[in-house]
């Protein structure tokens, strides 16, 4: 069984899609949920389980590490896809800014960090909740879209910038970054992607087969 070809049980896709459009907030494990959707998200994920393991661990560390540099002063997320971390959200001052990233950085396993911090007063309630309603409406395109692998893909949205993770080929990055484009109140979307070439997609495929 390779990862396209994977087929959920009956009715387990209606529900994996449920749980997709309900995964919103950015430092969490998406797509990993309990029982057979589960196991579904864990296939169609192109991480390894000990991969995804590790981003989930390096997310738990990186409350901790954000809270001993910048305390109070900001609202930051830190999301890990590949143990890559993704840094979004808001600081008080450049020097908060490069405190979290140093902070980050140093914690095992960490591959590298994108920071997309703003310096800037933390946003609104209000505009958390438009972006937790506009990461549910991206990934629901996703999975609307039949040449695309939504379990293949993460969403984090920070004041109405859509962040785009995954282990993507080119046409996958381009036609995702396209979907998401197209959601009403997306302000930009950036891709944060680990671009994959055909060959070794294919390779995926393989290796999931043993």
């Amino acid at each position: 069984m390779t990862l396209l070809e994977f087929k959920f049980p009956r009715g387990a896709w209606r529900a994996a899609a449920g749980a997709l459009a309900l995964l919103s907030l950015g430092g969490c494990a998406a797509f990993v949920v309990g029982g057979a959707v589960g196991t579904a998200m864990v296939v169609t994920d192109r991480r390894t389980a000990g991969v995804q393991l590790e981003d989930q661990n390096i997310e738990l560390k990186s409350l901790t590490r954000i809270r001993e540099a910048v305390g109070d002063r900001g609202h930051v997320s830190a999301t890990s896809y590949n143990r890559m971390v993704l840094l979004t959200g808001e600081v008080s001052s450049e020097a908060d800014r490069s405190a979290v990233e140093q902070a980050i950085t140093r914690i095992e396993n960490v591959r590298s960090t994108v920071n997309e911090l703003a310096v800037m007063g933390a946003s609104s309630m209000t505009a958390r909740s438009n972006d937790t309603i506009l990461t549910s409406k991206v990934k629901a395109s996703f999975i609307d879209a039949k040449d695309l692998h939504a379990g293949a893909l993460k969403v984090v949205t920070e004041r109405g910038v859509v962040y785009l993770m995954g282990r993507v080929t080119e046409r996958e990055a381009d036609r995702a970054t396209d979907l998401a484009r197209g959601v009403p109140g997306v302000q930009k979307v950036v891709k944060v992607f680990e671009i994959l070439t055909e060959a070794e997609l294919a390779a995926l495929g393989s290796e999931n087969k043993k």
